[in-house]
């Protein structure tokens, strides 16, 4: 039993480990078999084989642990972001004061809420072509600035830097500090990227954390972060958690590298190798360029002997292009000697005929027979003149109106739709009441019949 300290002027006062050995009593005689419903977070093995992890769900969390001995009478091994039902009891850890349950055995039923939701967006970006391979960008083979978006005091970022500074490559780096963990982590990360693809002017963006568990890495499963990384001008490599940790901003972006140290030694150059690689070429294509010389050289050995002496050949060629060159000239002054006398002899036999002497002769027959046709012309209008006034005068003295003029008149019928205007010669033509017409030497009578006579 242990001793309990009495205060005579209160109530009894209690150690550390008294509180906690009757709090231990309290929940092991409430909670002795219990089952539990949650998803695993936090797993961890350390090198006793017992494992270590947090039953949670959206409310609170509980510690748990599952001995090493317990492992065995597993359906499957337990992991990060499973949904489980655990049954075990309630017991207190004394030296950290914690509640914990002492779990048995374990029923799977799922895959975790996290998970599920992974998986639906994981689907849903796939469909929209966020992670296909045609839209990823090229990474610059040697980047002179890189941006990482990272926690500045974390552990990832202090690898990435050491790789730097081992490969000494010029390359700038700067750091855009955001929280990688967290409520409002993953709007922070993915205003980042935007702010440097707006204002920054660098080679690649580095999304760095390390390792930790899927609620841990959760920032990074953000349909706002893959958006922002599909929308970026800029190529973009994650290094986010360990080898085995796949986030959406992974598939998202043009390069996944597992670890921040990976990272850089993916996108950085290692100098001392490049300098060893271009020495190495350089030697290569100085033997490349010694070995071409030689065999051009034997080949114009070889051409020349087979061409013999240039300048003899020359030489010759010289003489013979003196020669053709004589005969050319030869047979072109004879061209045009010839060509000399078939003109002559052609303008003189045009002379002889020349069209100018029958342009002369034909030019006064021409005259000629234009005035023998004006007076042909001026004869045959007068004999017209003379027979057309002969006619007229005839046509004159027989024609109607003369006859009008002399006090006569034509009757004839009124013109209608049905009848046209007939000439009426006798009394016995119309009828009484018949509309007729009267056509004087000057003007017209309409008139109608009143009486006929015959």
């Amino acid at each position: 039993m242990a001793n309990v300290t009495i205060n005579s002027a209160g109530p009894a006062i209690l150690t550390v480990s008294q509180i906690s050995r009757s709090i231990r009593t309290l929940l092991e005689g409430e909670f002795r078999f219990i089952s539990v419903s949650g998803e695993i977070s936090n797993l961890s093995r350390p090198y006793s084989g017992h494992s270590y992890f947090t039953l949670k769900d959206e409310g609170a969390q509980l510690r748990a642990i599952l001995f090493k001995g317990q492992q065995r009478f597993l359906a499957k091994d337990i992991k990060d972001g499973q949904q489980v039902i655990c049954h075990g009891r309630i017991s207190v850890y004394e030296p950290r004061g914690d509640y914990q349950l002492i779990v048995d055995s374990i029923d799977f039923h799922g895959a975790g809420v996290l998970q599920l939701q992974f998986e639906k967006l994981k689907n849903q970006l796939a469909v929209e072509g966020l992670f296909d391979q045609a839209r990823k960008k090229m990474i610059p083979l040697f980047p002179r600035k890189i941006v990482l978006i990272t926690s500045p005091t974390g552990a990832a970022v202090h690898d990435f830097l050491k790789v730097w500074r081992n490969r000494q490559w010029g390359a700038t780096i700067q750091i855009y500090p955001v929280r990688v963990q967290g409520t409002g982590a993953a709007e922070e990360i993915a205003a980042a990227i935007a702010t440097v693809n707006r204002e920054l002017d660098c080679d690649i963006i580095v999304l760095c954390r390390g390792g930790g568990s899927l609620e841990d890495l959760w920032a990074f499963n953000e349909e706002c972060v893959a958006r922002a990384i599909a929308g970026s001008t800029l190529a973009i490599v994650t290094a986010i958690g360990h080898e085995v940790d796949f986030t959406i901003a992974d598939f998202c972006a043009d390069l996944r590298t597992p670890t921040p140290t990976g990272a850089a030694e993916q996108i950085i150059p290692n100098l001392s190798i490049l300098q060893r690689q271009i020495l190495i070429f350089k030697r290569q294509l100085t033997i490349l360029l010694l070995q071409k010389i030689d065999n051009y050289s034997r080949q114009v050995s070889q051409n020349r002997r087979l061409l013999g002496d240039l300048r003899l050949n020359l030489a010759h060629f010289t003489l013979k292009l003196d020669h053709t060159t004589s005969l050319l000239t030869s047979s072109m002054e004879r061209f045009l000697q010839q060509q000399t006398l078939n003109f002559a002899t052609v303008r003189a036999r045009l002379e002889h005929q020349s069209p100018v002497t029958r342009m002369t002769i034909q030019r006064q027959r021409l005259a000629h027979i234009t005035t023998k046709l004006i007076h042909q012309m001026h004869v045959f209008l007068h004999q017209k003149n003379a027979a057309f006034s002969a006619q007229a005068a005839l046509l004159d003295s027989v024609s109607p109106l003369a006859t009008l003029a002399r006090g006569y008149a034509i009757v004839r019928r009124k013109q209608t739709e049905q009848k046209k205007d007939d000439i009426i010669t006798s009394s016995r033509q119309v009828h009484r009441g018949e509309q007729i017409e009267i056509l004087l030497h000057s003007g017209r009578l309409d008139c109608e019949v009143k009486e006929i006579d015959s």
